[in-house]
């Protein structure tokens, strides 16, 4: 979570652009000054002097290079270690995060003082990296409940329908407030495990709040579990089961009649479809499996891809291992859907740089990804009037993922792929291009921003403010790109402002946190991480697979990251708030102003029960069950089940009891209505912001 104090090796790193990259750089003119910075190389046309140090590491780089607009730090993760309660802090913090000293030297232009000091400071607390990684492990697992969340500050969380690439997010259904499911029940003293019919409260997510019937408007034992649980189960699973339905012990004196009662309570309400759990684990099937080869942007140069082997596949994300990293530590984190992803071969078939592997060939066990498994993206036609080199535009910057740049198209590729780099910013070798596909969501037409009043960053050194669209391209002598090229397709997404998720931090892909969303345009989501500042947040897609539902890491076994300042919230709502710790930034490539941390790798929670005597919230954590029973209630065997299946492809199944069934114990279960969300499309460079 961190950025580690050895981000880059001193003796290998600054030969990369030279050994590593595959193509010659145009030597530069002799009248500029050079200065190189991280393995790339930078000019000043005006001749003056531009060096700054870090506050925080005491490197000494390029002064516009530099992170922020007073200079202070190389980069962001020296930024944020600076903004914690003092440095000596920030090294511990790292420490507590990676259980490991720093093994490596920072590359800088010039050692000052202060990196002797933190690197001694590291080494005599590696001795505490046992205790610290623990202490670490539990604070991140056991100190966040979505549930107490969202009840606290009466949160909305995006459907399940808004993730289509997530666990049952085509097949969610009308799964709502007041269905009903057989649950443990926890409020009972009988040494076997037993059940009862609960209710949901409020949906959240993949979260459910419930109550058990009989319970009225009393909340006193609601609770928070994730509806794809193994142990929620539609009405009726119990007889069929041949398992008891026990009343909770706070009420078991409250009817003479339970069976009367449930008859009438559940006549006509809905449960969960007979096959759901079978849904779920079907929609948790991944064809992505570990050996599988893959080309993958090189984290290092956005410019070119390389080829990786894929590690582990959780939820569908997939731990990739870059195939000449020998230790294995030289990852990258993406999900199976991520357009940063290719087969093998992909590379060469539209034009697009390559670092070629020194492993001559292939390791014993792997193989290639077939292509049909990757997303497929949109035929166009490049025949007839097409994008074309110079063309300026508006981009997404993958560097700094909350502004939306002025950009230029750098390279035109094959099946409408476009090799892209923000003005004012570039590398001179272009080691900082990145490639776009044509339709992709992340570029616009020029004036976007300005119809949807939205900051748009100007060239770096441009001075003649505010910027216009008009004046810079008759000053660079361009042209605008085509409006009518770019895409303008708008999902009915159904998300809405101030709604909660889990997201992907992607300058540090391998973390997904706690998230919400503050801005909509048309297609375009504003993502803030809660308990970060604004200049954190970042621009996503609405069908982005970064995105997932609240309750998908519980499901999944992967680590939530939680809000940075949760803990001081809930402790003590008075005091001062508890300044935000380090969190480092890795993202899809490498720049100059950026290091590439070491950052912690998710934790599985799979192993984790979710129900039974205790329940676990999203991160693990234990929530406090209700107190044991004096006496036991006498179980009475559920009423058993016959079903009539109406063929359909409706997700959530209709009650339908009669009294007089009683005696004969039996229930009839129809399949109710489903409404689905239509997939509307519409201009989205005509309307404003809704």
């Amino acid at each position: 979570m961190f950025d580690g104090y050895d981000s880059c090796s001193e003796d290998t790193s600054s030969s990369s652009s030279s050994e590593e990259s595959e193509e010659e750089v145009a030597p530069l003119p002799s009248n500029l000054p050079i200065i190189k910075n991280n393995g790339q190389v930078y000019t000043y046309p005006d001749g003056k002097s531009g060096m700054a140090t870090c506050e925080m590491c005491g490197m000494v780089g390029v002064r516009d290079a530099f992170y922020s607009k007073t200079k202070r730090f190389c980069s962001v993760s020296c930024s944020r270690s600076y903004s914690s309660n003092s440095k000596k802090a920030s090294i511990l913090a790292r420490l507590q995060v990676t259980g490991k000293p720093p093994t490596k030297k920072a590359k800088v232009l010039q050692k000052q003082p202060l990196v002797a000091k933190l690197a001694a400071y590291a080494q005599y607390q590696a001795t505490l990296q046992n205790q610290a990684k623990t202490k670490a492990a539990a604070v991140s697992m056991e100190g966040f409940s979505w549930g107490n969340y969202i009840n606290s500050n009466s949160f909305i969380a995006a459907p399940v329908t808004c993730f289509k690439h997530a666990p049952m997010g085509t097949c969610w259904g009308d799964i709502s407030e007041n269905v009903r499911v057989e649950v443990p029940n926890t409020d009972c003293s009988l040494p076997t495990k037993v059940f009862w019919i609960a209710g949901i409260v409020k949906l959240a997510g993949y979260n459910a709040l419930l109550r058990y019937e009989g319970f009225e408007n009393d909340s006193g034992l609601d609770f928070w579990c994730n509806i794809c649980g193994s142990d929620i189960h539609p009405v009726g699973w119990c007889a069929a089961s041949g398992k008891p339905l026990v009343p909770p012990r706070t009420i078991q004196h409250k009817y003479t009649n339970w069976k009367a009662f449930l008859v009438k309570r559940l006549t006509g309400a809905k449960t969960l479809p007979p096959d759901f759990s079978q849904k779920v684990s079907e929609s948790m099937q991944y064809p992505f499996k570990p050996c599988m080869r893959v080309e993958v942007v090189d984290k290092r140069h956005l410019c070119r891809t390389r080829v990786a082997v894929v590690e582990s596949v959780i939820g569908g994300r997939l731990r990739l291992v870059y195939e000449e990293s020998e230790d294995r530590t030289d990852d990258f984190w993406c999900h199976m859907h991520s357009p940063l992803i290719h087969h093998i071969g992909w590379s060469r078939s539209i034009g697009h740089r390559f670092k070629r592997s020194d492993i001559t060939k292939k390791q014993d066990g792997h193989f290639d990804t077939p292509p049909h498994l990757f997303a497929k993206v949109k035929e166009v036609d490049q025949s007839g009037e097409w994008f074309k080199e110079g063309m300026k535009l508006e981009a997404i910057d993958p560097l700094n993922l909350s502004t939306i740049c002025v950009a230029t198209i750098r390279k035109v590729l094959a099946d409408g792929f476009l090799m892209i780099g923000i003005d004012g910013s570039e590398a001179a070798d272009g080691s900082d291009w990145f490639c776009y596909h044509a339709t992709s969501p992340s570029i616009f037409p020029v004036g976007f921003c300005e119809i949807n009043m939205i900051e748009l960053t100007p060239p770096r050194g441009y001075t003649k403010l505010p910027f216009k669209w008009f004046d810079y391209l008759r000053e660079t002598g361009s042209i605008a790109a085509p409006v009518k090229l770019f895409n303008k397709d708008v999902p009915n997404h159904g998300f809405r402002v101030g709604m909660k998720l889990e997201a992907v931090d992607l300058m540090e892909p391998r973390l997904i946190c706690v998230a919400t969303v503050t801005r909509i345009i048309h297609r375009l989501l504003r993502i803030h991480f809660d308990g970060w500042e604004e200049e954190y947040d970042q621009w996503v897609d609405c069908e982005s697979p970064d995105l997932y539902p609240v309750g998908w890491c519980q499901l999944t076994g992967y680590q939530l990251q939680p809000p940075a300042s949760q803990s001081s919230r809930e402790s003590q709502s008075g005091s001062s708030k508890q300044k935000k710790k380090a969190k480092s930034q890795q993202y899809k490539g490498h720049k100059k102003k950026r290091k590439m941390p070491v950052g912690k790798k998710p934790v599985s929670l799979s192993s984790l029960p979710m129900t039974g005597g205790v329940r676990r919230s999203f991160s693990g954590d234990e929530e406090l069950t209700p107190p044991p029973a004096q006496t036991a209630p006498e179980a009475f065997p559920p009423p058993s089940t016959s079903r009539e299946f109406i063929p359909s492809l409706k997700t959530v199944t209709t009650l339908q009891l009669k009294e007089e069934l009683i005696d004969g114990e039996d229930y009839n279960f129809l399949q109710g209505a489903s409404d689905q969300e239509s997939n509307g499309s519409a201009s989205f460079y005509i309307k404003q912001e809704p």
